[in-house]
């Protein structure tokens, strides 16, 4: 197998966005890169194009013009796939259909010497598939980048059934010498950034079909609460529902409809009717000249506060309250019971705030919950049952409200909107683990860099603790009896023996 040296040169098959930027990647570190496209004229205008980012980046001093004017003599075209015949590696980024993709690495197989590597940039097709076809399946490996790929610094290595490790190897000192972070996982539907990623997704959309919130209120939540860059349904109107639909129900499919998975009925129907998002000017938001219009929320009423009493069954959650209201200059009650009049306040974990006032003997028309489990700096979530007095839920809006915070008033959900979505991420985050998909260490890898979380989830895990995951997963899934709350074993085992959800296992 040829080491991942400068001297080798590397073959990419495709023209488009994604082989455009495989080719600047790789032709700014160093290699010689030889590009092909069936299409006449495709590859040209790639190449002027990439040309064109080069003198770009060194006008605004991010390369020097003799390292842009390398680069770009570094560009070959082929214009016949037999041109391709010296390079040490292939990239296909070609047509996301199966049997194109091993028609073309057919070809290349009787072209190139028995030792070249053939990768393909796939996002959903089995590399096991793939190389099926392929004479000497075990030089296939999948090696996905993410667009735009010079900015995305991480590529997922996918070893498919038959890959030989040292193609594994190869191509993770190919992505390394590119100065991206390779991640290595199994070939299994979605892959590793795609799999670990669901869980913002199908969590964001039970939620809304739960009736708990509307998008915008789930999307600010998460992004000023959580610290998501973007919330699920914004991410939803980037790529386009028509595109993220297809997707998800290609996944759920992959895995025999395992729960976690499961798609929203409705999203169907928003596809049908245009809805699909920013291309369209409007999806779960409206975008006007390309920029999202977010509904603005109403101002916090001016309300005389009554009495505040919270329940002491909670906690270091309880402490927290008590410090969030003190610091809004009200002292609350220390009585062992609720003084008459007062706004009741409860911080369960996975529990609905129903359940846990009934269950404390707490009136419901006077008591609220609010979520702690990242505490109380950001955006703040109050909670209401169906019997919740108006006064009083206005009241405790306004308290939390007081010195500027942001605060979520939704409607009454085992687990809030936050504990449902980061318990769901760090749990699909351990199953991928435990099914050896791929390391723990490469998961955070792959999410921080793939998705932009601003932790990796098995790390979010740890910090939030992997017990109190537990509780809020199994709150969940008594209260609704959805199997997709169904703790991982990695993630019980590890809270049982007081482990960090990052332990390997050899």
């Amino acid at each position: 197998m040829t080491a991942a040296g400068r001297e080798m040169s590397l073959g990419v098959v495709g023209a488009g966005t994604m082989g455009r930027g495989i080719v600047q990647l790789f032709a700014q570190a160093g290699y010689r890169v030889v590009l092909h496209d069936a299409a006449e004229g495709a590859a040209e205008q790639a190449r002027s194009f990439i040309a064109g980012m080069f003198d770009r980046a060194a006008e605004k001093g991010r390369m020097t013009n003799a390292a842009a004017e390398a680069a770009k003599d570094r560009i070959a075209l082929a214009g016949e796939l037999r041109d391709l015949a010296g390079c040490g590696v292939v990239i296909e980024a070609i047509v996301e259909a199966l049997e194109p993709k091993q028609q073309l690495f057919t070809a290349l197989a009787k072209l190139l010497p028995a030792d070249a590597v053939l990768a393909t940039n796939t996002s959903s097709l089995s590399v096991s598939e793939i190389a099926a076809a392929v004479p000497g399946p075990e030089r296939v490996a999948g090696l996905h980048f993410f667009n735009p790929v010079p900015l995305m610094k991480v590529a997922e290595v996918i070893h498919g059934l038959r890959t030989d490790p040292k193609v594994v190897d190869l191509l993770c000192e190919l992505v390394a010498a590119s100065g991206h972070k390779a991640v290595v996982a199994t070939d299994t539907p979605g892959f590793l950034v795609n799999h670990a990623g669901r869980g913002l997704y199908t969590e964001g959309l039970q939620i809304l079909r739960d009736g708990i919130a509307t998008p915008a209120v789930i999307d600010a939540t998460l992004r000023e609460a959580a610290g998501f860059r973007m919330g699920p349904f914004e991410l939803l109107d980037l790529t386009g529902l028509d595109v993220s639909f297809p997707v998800m129900q290609q996944i759920y499919g992959q895995f025999w409809q395992e729960p976690r998975f499961r798609p929203a009925p409705f999203l169907a129907q928003r596809v049908a009717a245009g809805l699909v998002g920013r291309k369209r000017g409007e999806g779960w938001y409206r975008y006007r000249d390309g920029k999202i219009q977010r509904p603005e929320e109403d101002a916090v009423p001016e309300v005389a506060l009554p009495p505040v009493w919270i329940s002491p069954d909670d906690g270091a959650r309880s402490r927290l309250l008590t410090d969030a209201v003190a610091a809004a200059g009200v002292t609350p009650s220390s009585d062992e019971t609720p003084p008459k009049d007062a706004l009741c306040l409860v911080a369960p974990l996975g529990q609905d705030a129903t359940e846990t006032i009934l269950r404390r003997g707490l009136d419901p028309a006077r008591s609220l919950a609010v979520d702690t489990l990242v505490g109380l700096e950001g955006r703040r979530t109050v909670m209401a049952t169906p019997a919740t007095d108006p006064t009083y839920r206005v009241a405790a809006q306004a308290l939390f409200a007081r010195g500027g915070q942001a605060v979520s008033v939704i409607h009454d959900s085992p687990g809030f909107i936050v504990q449902r979505v980061l318990a769901t991420v760090i749990n699909i985050a351990c199953e991928i683990a435990q099914q050896r998909i791929a390391s723990p260490a490469d998961i955070d890898t792959a999410v921080t860099l793939g998705l932009g979380y601003p932790k990796g989830p098995l790390a979010w895990g740890n910090a939030l603790g992997p017990a109190r995951i537990v509780e809020i997963l199994r709150a969940l899934e008594v209260a609704t009896g959805d199997p997709r709350y169904r703790v991982s074993p990695w993630l019980r085992r590890r809270a049982r023996l007081g482990l960090s959800l990052l332990t390997p296992e050899d």
